[in-house]
């Protein structure tokens, strides 16, 4: 009897640390509304404690298990900022502080605008109690240094995934708001100023918190940073206490959209391919895998759309709005898919995704939806190419085949059902660069999936279009 009892106290002890195991880790958090969120065991609490104007400012969080294996959130810089990361429930329910606290404060009493206006500030590896230690990341934002030469003296320095948290920190309390250039349905966008130079401030609403955590996450991912992706440069949450604000801050690109772009303007033909081309290089990139210590996973967007593509003073266009983007370990052959309750603009999206016959567990399909996508926007900015002095009114694909705001139903049924596709014209086929772009879009956008071009194709078809005979006619 006493040997049954035994063994059921020890089969009572195995089956709670295997639900111990797979159990979710608590830990308190600043960033969230309730201060609690959780994540998979194989993730970690996070706390910091960073000097901010003068003063020790906490941030306790979760890490996903992404973000731990990568530990981008679990070293500071050990004289104005300590970051730790723990592994039981609320473990990190503690008050960290700085290992050199009246080191910090003497460096920002020197220099008390450093961390509101950047001005220079002598601080030297002489004044340091370790001659070991590197440079601060605060000093090293230099008031001659604009944000361009910032992100790539210490993005390129670092992992490659951007500018360090406590950094990132003090640029987003640095800005000051000026106007509101947009609204949707994660919150507002708006075009403020960091040392006379503009940047875009995307707000989140409280409620789309994992939007603005999945955004920042993949923002920062290694090696993303490419001329034709948006320049991430910072995100930020401001409590009040009452309400949270959750920053995420850009580039900003005074032309707005493609979408609003296209509906203010005409494109010529070299402008059209510039623009087309650049698309496609930026969705190859977000695309490809790079192997190696420093390597990048191969992405894939989930919402391209005109709306989602800025468009820069150069010309070229920067894709922009990753919260809904995936992710692909190839070692271990996994897809991180955000916790995020939108799946996409139905207009955009592929007829796979439209009849949920999408295999979610391969990454290619992914990409494949993606390319699809860019099918569409190829279309949208075709109709506005002004060759030969044709053009038509800037519309959405399918504006004259669904409702303005169509239903998962309405698209199914055309693009599905009737397996429709946005028409092309016949006076597309007088003109060498229309014609391609055109039948780029076809072949971005058939029923089978794995019959579409990658992005690495379309880009170098797309670099192939002679346009000179297009422009002299």
């Amino acid at each position: 009897m006493t040997r049954l009892r035994s063994r059921g106290v020890q089969a009572a002890l195995i089956l709670l640390s295997v639900a111990l195991l797979t159990e979710a880790l608590r830990c308190v958090c600043h960033l969230c509304i309730n201060h609690t969120c959780e994540t998979d065991p194989a993730g970690a609490c996070w706390n910091s404690v960073t000097l901010v104007e003068g003063k020790e400012e906490q941030v306790k969080s979760c890490l996903t298990p992404a973000q731990f294996n990568g530990r981008m959130f679990c070293y500071g810089s050990r004289s104005l900022s300590k970051w730790h990361c723990c592994f039981s429930d609320f473990c990190n329910n503690e008050s960290l502080h700085l290992y050199s606290v009246d080191l910090a404060k003497d460096t920002v009493s020197r220099c008390p605008s450093l961390s509101i206006t950047g001005q220079r500030c002598s601080y030297t590896r002489a004044n340091k109690q370790d001659p070991e230690q590197p440079l601060e990341d605060l000093v090293l934002m230099s008031a001659d240094k604009c944000l361009k030469e910032l992100i790539y003296d210490m993005s390129t320095s670092g992992s490659g995934s951007g500018l360090p948290l406590l950094v990132q920190r003090t640029i987003a309390r640095a800005v000051v708001l000026q106007e509101c250039v947009g609204k949707g349905r994660f919150g507002e966008v708006w075009r403020g100023t960091w040392r006379g130079e503009d940047v875009a401030v995307k707000i989140f609403s409280s409620r789309e918190e994992h939007s603005w955590f999945r955004e920042a996450e993949i923002y920062q991912t290694i090696m993303l940073r490419h001329d034709n992706i948006l320049g991430f440069i910072a995100a930020d949450n401001k409590d009040s206490g009452s309400w949270t604000q959750l920053w995420l801050v850009s580039e900003y690109h005074e032309h707005g959209s493609l979408f609003d772009y296209l509906n203010r303007h005409t494109v010529s033909v070299e402008a059209m391919v510039t623009l087309a081309f650049s698309l496609a290089s930026g969705l190859a990139h977000l695309h490809m895998e790079i192997i190696g210590v420093q390597g990048k996973p191969a992405i894939a967007h989930r919402d391209l759309k005109s709306k989602n593509v800025l468009v820069k003073k150069s010309g070229t266009a920067a894709i922009a709005d990753l919260g809904l983007a995936v992710k692909h370990d190839s070692i271990t052959n996994t897809i991180n898919i955000p916790a995020n309750h939108r799946v996409g603009t139905k207009r955009y999206m592929a007829p796979e995704l439209l009849d949920d016959s999408i295999n979610t567990s391969s990454f290619e399909s992914f990409k494949r939806a993606d390319i699809y996508s860019l099918g569409l926007v190829f279309w949208e900015l075709a109709r506005r190419c002004s060759a030969q002095g044709l053009n038509e009114d800037f519309q959405l694909p399918y504006y004259d085949l669904v409702p303005p705001d169509p239903s998962m139903e309405d698209m199914r049924r055309v693009v599905c059902d009737q397996q429709l596709r946005p028409s092309i014209p016949n006076q597309w086929q007088s003109c060498e660069a229309l014609r391609v772009i055109g039948k780029l879009m076809r072949e971005c956008c058939y029923g089978n999936a794995a019959a579409r071009l990658t992005a690495l194709r379309v880009k170098k078809t797309v670099s192939q279009v002679t346009v000179l005979k297009d422009i002299s006619d």
